[in-house]
């Protein structure tokens, strides 16, 4: 055996996480784990293939891949051939197989798993935000939020706000309180980013009765009472109006049609940051 120092090239038409990634894990178990891992991504084209294993040929290396499209996986086949280079394809013969057995042709887009990985992490960001700026925590995430939904206690903001979340939409709800007036932040930013969410009174008086049985308070409180609500509401419309946001009728609605309803206007007016 060569006593060169091993080279492995990990080969992509992505970034080579993946590659890089299981050859790592093979890597482990050899002792010494002493190589040189060379990373080549966004390999396009047969011409950049050939170069990869000319070079590669002329050390003690070999060419691990992951290539989507087929044309380049023939051509690194051909090349590892005609340059006598251990070449280990990790994606084709897995997509090969799955194609038995899937409904539907393969997407051959690089870059899918990486685009995944963003996407969950926006929405991880996402559901952070919804929890430090939920119930008017901190007035500055108004500013921040590619939503904010407003309206009086119990009209369903903050499971709103997390559903809408988990759609890597950055929400902020803010209660309306007549005893508190609201933060100016509330009236700079674009009415177009406001929700007001808005209840039928006597729906909302039972929600709120049974809020406070479940905390062992007495229903009498003026909480819950028909004369606050009526305020509360009334209150709520005409912070609604004055800022000229559209708004939404949630009485007996699930969140999920509500949230889908916000969806629906998110996407149609792109109100959501790339």
């Amino acid at each position: 055996m060569s006593t060169e120092k091993p080279v492995i090239y990990m080969v992509s038409d992505s970034i080579g996480e993946t590659a890089e990634l299981v050859t790592r894990a093979a890597i482990i178990q050899f002792n010494d784990g002493n190589v040189d891992m060379r990373r080549i991504p966004f390999v396009k084209d047969e011409e950049k293939i050939e170069e990869i294993t000319e070079s590669a040929a002329r050390q003690n290396s070999v060419i691990v891949y992951t290539l989507v499209y087929p044309h380049l996986r023939v051509a690194l086949e051909k090349a590892s051939e005609k340059y006598k280079v251990v070449a280990v394809d990790l994606l084709g013969p897995l997509m090969n197989a799955l194609s038995t057995i899937m409904p539907e042709k393969p997407r051959l887009e690089p870059g899918l798993v990486r685009r995944l990985d963003e996407e969950y992490f926006r929405r991880i960001v996402a559901v952070e935000f919804a929890v430090k700026y939920d119930d008017g925590k901190d007035p500055k995430g108004l500013l921040l939020s590619d939503i904010v939904l407003i309206g009086v206690s119990r009209t369903s903001k903050t499971p709103l706000s997390m559903y809408l979340a988990h759609r890597r939409l950055k929400v902020a709800n803010l209660p309306l309180v007549p005893e508190v007036d609201p933060p100016e932040e509330l009236f700079i930013i674009p009415p177009e980013r406001i929700i007001g969410l808005t209840i039928n009174p006597e729906q909302l008086q039972r929600i709120r009765q049974e809020r406070l049985n479940s905390l062992g308070l007495t229903t009498r409180s003026q909480y819950a009472s028909m004369e606050r609500i009526l305020d509360e509401l009334d209150y709520s419309d005409k912070i609604m109006r004055r800022i000229g946001c559209r708004v939404f009728e949630v009485s007996n609605k699930a969140v999920e049609e509500i949230a889908n309803s916000i969806l629906n206007l998110v996407n149609e007016e792109g109100l959501m940051d790339e």
